[in-house]
């Protein structure tokens, strides 16, 4: 996600402690700069921790460091936020269950234009500048593209200079670190939050309650009827804030998130009473609302506590942005001309029906003005076109706990019911289908599209597929709700902190504006057919290679050939990213090696999978075991050992993902066309050079049409393909297991290897 900054900047930025000069501060000289920030480090290791530059530990140059860092961050979002209260300015709430930030460190240095600074700093400290990066523990708060570019959205948010605080949940362990042992998957849990986090300020004083369970009752007093929640069970939210700056920004981003905490309040009655166990269960409850993101929900008992997560999101930011604004405004009413609010996916549709029980039961508003407010104020991205991403709640589990949220919801329905009724009366099917409510079910999707202003694919193709497709009969009754906004990347984290050396040979040809603004890279056109260019970025290209090799002998003691070819799929593990294709790819490449002397490839091609599967995603982890199998198989023969390598790097994460997309020459974006609503790592890998294999599917598309099908390999079936042969119902997989020898031998079953069962046997063929 990138973008032009305002005009408004200021000459240098005062920190308590030093000047920070910005693009048009060219008075200070960065001697007088290194040797400022050397003090500033110097004091906080004195005044913190009692030690001087040459004793203090590896933990302690990162928090000293880190500090100074963001206090410059921090004195600026004070300045920002002065400005933004007297000016009265509009602001943005993002709601998102993952925000997969990354290490800030390094990130916030660059978007500081503080990075050669401190390098310097560090040099003459005697300090590996690498060794302070590898100290930040990466915050565990997403797992995929949706978190990343919550993340992304962010930073570009703040390089335009525009207010906007991101709302989610502080999952204590993330979603889980994956090892693999024998080839399988396991989880483990990532305790990134054991040491604490540098960036983040808890705000104890501005904790919130959410309720759950209970029972609703009307109660007809003189002021007219007043709903009573009771017998609810309590949940405190407390409030932990993560600054985010973006490049050359004077407004940083605040993210928000919440943790869940049993009330302090100590029970003596029941401790006197023995019952101990009861007090533990309550505590235990809470907090585990927010232990771990997306916990396993093929049973009943995980389906409720992702239901308490996401209504504890929804509820304690809406909570918090109604005090806030009264504080500001006073006046509710006024909430759609100072906040609007994006859904980002399905997770936080409950913050719709939460904010007007707020407004109803707590302000005293009428619901025809209530639902004027809401429905003025939301807007929804949808990220997908799974069904089982869809999340519908059982009605009896959805009622018994969240009562007053369910009557309200019930309320929604029965009046959006009314409307559909008068545009269809004579289809009650299709009444049911849209209905917020119908089979037993809550279907907050249809909340969404229902309620919101705009409705917005993440892809041209994805937003047409959602018109013609996902929600047709919406579209039909709302066609103004619809539109298409394509994902987007930062390139301060995916070029110029993960591929500094490329960063550096495109400046040195356009200068540093693209920075700021990826549509600078135009400029680099002309040099398109330039052998020198294409000579440096070869060679930087061979230096990312070997510093990923290194970076993965470390990590998991798996040797890789940078003089190969890297073919890399890189993404979360789900069957319409077909992972399982490429498998397919690779016994067929060895089948021809092995039953072919004669059969090369022009190069060596290391094959590099990375991705995590969900725990409860049996298939998936099927996947990755067929991974780690085929890769021990292709190693075991002398004709493939030395042509094709596979490797599966286990624990995917931000970190990874900055060494590897910057070595990878092949990105594998091969996805069921029609399946993959955009993907931000097609957008990543090509920002860092790689050749795009793919299908015409997501962003995909518009990236054929920019580069042209001289610069892209295209294959497969595309979106409409699809929806014909599904239609038609002509699929069968089987006739073409039957007609292709090709596909019938990749599925042969194969020698046993050591330590592993036979291919067809762990994928259950």
């Amino acid at each position: 996600m990138t973008g032009v900054s305002s005009s408004h900047k200021e000459a240098s930025i005062k920190t308590g402690e030093f000047f920070v000069p910005d693009s048009k501060d060219k008075g200070v000289q960065v001697k007088n700069r290194i040797s400022k920030i050397k003090n500033v480090i110097e004091g906080k290791l004195k005044r913190y921790y009692g030690r001087s530059l040459d004793n203090a530990s590896k933990e302690e140059m990162f928090q000293a460091v880190a500090m100074s860092i963001r206090d410059i961050i921090l004195e600026r979002g004070v300045k920002a936020n002065e400005t933004m209260e007297k000016r009265g300015l509009k602001k943005l709430c993002y709601l998102s269950a993952e925000f997969l930030m990354g290490r800030a460190l390094v990130n916030n240095m660059i978007n500081l234009g503080l990075l050669k600074e401190y390098r310097a700093v560090m040099a003459e400290i005697g300090y590996p500048f690498e060794e302070l990066e590898e100290q930040e523990n990466e915050a565990a708060l997403g797992n995929g593209g949706l978190g990343r570019l919550a993340a992304c959205f962010l930073d570009s948010l703040s390089t335009l200079n525009l207010p906007v605080t991101g709302y989610g949940i502080r999952y204590e362990y993330g979603m889980f670190c994956q090892r693999i042992v024998e080839g399988q998957q396991t989880e483990v849990p990532d305790d990134w939050t054991a040491q604490g986090d540098i960036w983040e300020i808890e705000r104890r004083a501005e904790q919130l309650e959410v309720h759950f369970d209970g029972t609703v009752e009307e109660v007809w007093t003189d002021h007219g009827l007043t709903i009573v929640h009771k017998n609810y069970q309590t949940v405190m939210a407390v409030p932990y804030d993560m600054p985010v700056i973006g490049y050359d920004s004077h407004v940083p981003a605040t993210l928000r998130l919440w943790r869940a905490e049993c009330p302090a309040v100590f029970d003596l009655h029941s401790f006197n009473k023995g019952d101990f166990v009861c007090m533990l269960q309550q505590k235990e409850l809470a907090e585990s609302i927010s232990k771990v993101l997306y916990p396993k929900d093929d049973h009943i008992i995980g389906r409720m506590l992702r239901l308490r997560q996401y209504y504890f999101l929804a509820s304690a930011t809406m909570q918090c942005l109604v005090r806030e604004h009264k504080k500001l405004y006073g006046d509710v009413r006024t909430l759609p001309e100072k906040v609007v609010i994006q859904i980002n996916d399905i997770h936080p549709a409950l913050a719709i029906p939460d904010l007007m029980r707020i407004l109803i039961d707590e302000e005293s508003l009428g619901w025809d003005d209530a639902y004027d407010i809401v429905s003025r104020m939301f807007n929804y991205t949808n990220h997908t076109v799974m069904q089982e991403a869809m999340a519908a709640w059982p009605e009896q589990l959805f009622k018994s706990m969240l009562p007053r949220v369910y009557a309200i919801v019930s309320e929604i329905d029965e009046r959006f019911r009314q409307r559909l009724l008068k545009a269809y009366p004579d289809d009650r099917d299709k009444t049911a289908q849209m209905s917020i409510i119908a089979y037993d079910e809550v279907r907050t999707a249809n909340l969404c599209v229902a309620v919101c202003r705009k409705v917005n694919g993440v892809s041209q193709l994805h937003g047409r597929i959602l018109k013609t497709r996902t929600f047709r009969d919406f579209y039909v009754m709302f066609p103004g709700k619809f539109t298409a906004i394509t994902n987007g990347i930062t390139q301060r984290r995916w070029l110029a902190a993960a591929n500094p050396a490329l960063c550096e040979l495109i400046c040195d040809h356009i200068g540093d504006k693209f920075i700021r603004d990826c549509r600078e890279l135009e400029r680099l056109k002309p040099f398109v057919d330039s052998r020198r260019f294409l000579d440096d970025f070869a060679v930087i290209k061979q230096i990312n290679k070997k510093r990923l090799s290194e970076y993965v002998q470390k990590r998991q003691g798996i040797a890789l050939d940078a003089a190969s070819v890297f073919d890399v799929q890189a993404k979360r593990l789900h069957e319409y990213k077909r992972q399982l294709l490429k498998v397919l790819h690779i016994l067929y490449l060895y089948r021809h090696f092995t039953g072919n002397d004669h059969y090369v490839l022009p190069r060596p091609v290391t094959f590099l999978f990375a991705a995590k599967a969900s725990p409860a995603y049996w298939r998936a982890k099927s996947i990755i075991h067929l991974i780690n199998v085929v890769s021990t198989l292709v190693e075991s023969h002398p004709r493939t050992k030395d042509n094709i390598r596979v490797a599966f790097l286990e624990n995917y994460n931000v970190s990874l993902a900055e060494h590897l997309i910057p070595a990878a020459d092949i990105s594998e974006q091969i996805s069921t066309a029609g399946c993959e609503a955009s993907g931000t790592g097609n957008m990543k890998f090509m920002l860092n050079g790689a050749v795009t294999l793919g299908t015409m599917d997501g962003a995909n598309v518009e990236i054929f049409d920019r580069v042209g099908e001289d610069n892209i390999f295209i294959f497969g079936a595309g979106a409409k393909d699809i929806d014909r042969i599904g239609t038609e119902n002509t699929y069968n997989p089987k006739d073409y297991f039957d007609r292709n020898e090709d596909i019938r031998e990749a599925r042969g079953r194969q020698r046993p290897v050591s330590g592993y069962l036979p291919v067809s046997v762990v994928w259950g063929l």
